[in-house]
């Protein structure tokens, strides 16, 4: 039952969510609460759009990490009795259900061309304790908002609070470099790929203190990302990427989360990112899935020696190629699905580089291909395939930055015995 003390902190964290809402965000401008008008006609208006979007999402996903009103939700383990394992499942799933619908409704309510173009991974549809089914989405205001989750938790006042109060701030940028953006794309070519929490597992376990080994974090909060990309509705090719790192760095003094986002767009010819390309180096790495393939890892073990890194997290291993961490990520099996890879293939062709169906890349190499390889792209279904794995990027890929590591990494393992 909520007492006096943990309504008040509701309170509070409304009011602090109204007027500081990702406050010392790493590598971005602090964002200011206020309404600025601006023409929806730019591609400058739905790249802030999706960056505000990833903002908020990001709050919500630390949020649930910090608050003890939602972390005691989100926690694996309780002692005896009290512990209540379906309650813990179904609200990590909740997590990544409210962070999409926000997503929906903040991109949706501004850019009504998009509607029914914007989708993702979960539905919305979700079971409570009490074997009630319930709708979730953002409600008008603020208290029916709360009405809903308080119904959606079990009735846990203080948690339906927090998270109204979070889905309901108001997020505008101050950022030079998005307010310069000023190519102009129709919103109505383009559809949106959402993954509200990429990593999940790692998200709910929540480690803090997982130590980098060659700049690469193989497990823990670092890898759970909030993934947004637009691709254009006639070809499926990627054009706009936001990756947002609401796990970045833990302050030493508050113990809160501060986040960093990266953006990047590729369309018709023109290229613009919120980073720098990477160079090539002299001792490249390539990361990979722990569950990767012995015969993808023996094939790969010349190339990279002891710099075969692994990592948890499809997004969080594109994002290392996107950094530099590593030239290139390779997976050989079907597992990631069009709302892992959208927003970072987007922005790796913005940074000259690209993500290829492994599979195809290597049927066309053993048939001499030299050219382009066939990359991903994200408005068709696979055939013969039902529910999310319709979806599924079903050849594998590799993820790079430079053309000539690609090559590097196809023609080896065009010749392995796989």
């Amino acid at each position: 039952m909520a007492t006096a003390d943990d309504i008040t902190k509701a309170r509070e964290w409304a009011r602090f969510c109204r007027a500081d809402v990702t406050s010392g965000c790493l590598g971005n401008p602090e964002p200011e609460v206020r309404v600025v008008a601006e023409p929806r006609s730019t591609m400058a208006a739905l790249l802030k759009s999706l960056v505000g979007a990833s903002e908020k999402s990001a709050r919500i996903a630390q949020l649930c990490r910090q608050e003890e009103a939602l972390f005691q939700l989100l926690i694996e383990e309780k002692t005896g009795t009290d512990k209540n394992k379906k309650f813990v499942q179904d609200f990590k799933t909740l997590a990544d259900v409210l962070i999409q619908e926000v997503i929906k409704h903040d991109v949706g309510k501004e850019f009504p061309e998009l509607h029914g173009h914007i989708c993702g991974e979960e539905s919305n549809q979700f079971e409570n304790s009490l074997g009630e089914t319930l709708e979730v989405q953002v409600c008008a205001t603020q208290q029916d908002t709360a009405s809903l989750l308080f119904t959606i938790l079990d009735r846990n006042r203080p948690a339906a609070e927090l998270l109204a109060a979070a889905i309901h701030q108001e997020v505008v940028l101050q950022d030079p470099a998005l307010d310069a953006v000023a190519l102009a794309i129709p919103p109505e070519r383009l559809a949106i790929w959402i993954d509200p929490i990429d990593s999940t597992n790692q998200y709910i376990r929540g480690q803090a203190s997982v130590a980098p080994i060659g700049g690469i974090c193989p497990s823990g909060l670092r890898s759970a990302l909030v993934l947004i990309g637009a691709y254009d509705r006639s070809s499926g090719d990627p054009v706009l990427g936001v990756i947002n790192e609401p796990f970045f760095r833990e302050d030493p003094l508050t113990h809160r989360w501060q986040g960093v986002y990266h953006w990047g767009i590729s369309y018709q010819g023109t290229s613009l990112s919120s980073l720098r390309r990477p160079p090539l180096r002299p001792e490249p790495s390539v990361v990979l899935s722990s569950s990767e393939t012995p015969a993808i890892q023996r094939a790969l073990r010349p190339l990279y020696g002891e710099r075969l890194r692994f990592a948890s997290g499809a997004g969080y291993k594109m994002l290392c190629v996107i950094l530099g961490l590593a030239e290139a990520y390779v997976l050989s099996e079907g597992s990631t699905f069009k709302w892992d890879s959208c927003a970072p293939h987007a922005i790796l062709r913005a940074l000259g580089g690209g993500m290829v169906d492994l599979e195809a890349a290597l049927q066309a190499w053993r048939a001499g291909q030299r050219g382009a390889l066939p990359e991903l792209t994200y408005h068709q279904p696979a055939g013969g395939a039902v529910g999310a794995e319709r979806w599924a990027n079903r050849g594998g890929l590799v993820a790079f930055m430079h053309r000539e590591h690609l090559e590097v990494v196809v023609a080896t393992l065009a010749t392995a015995a796989l």
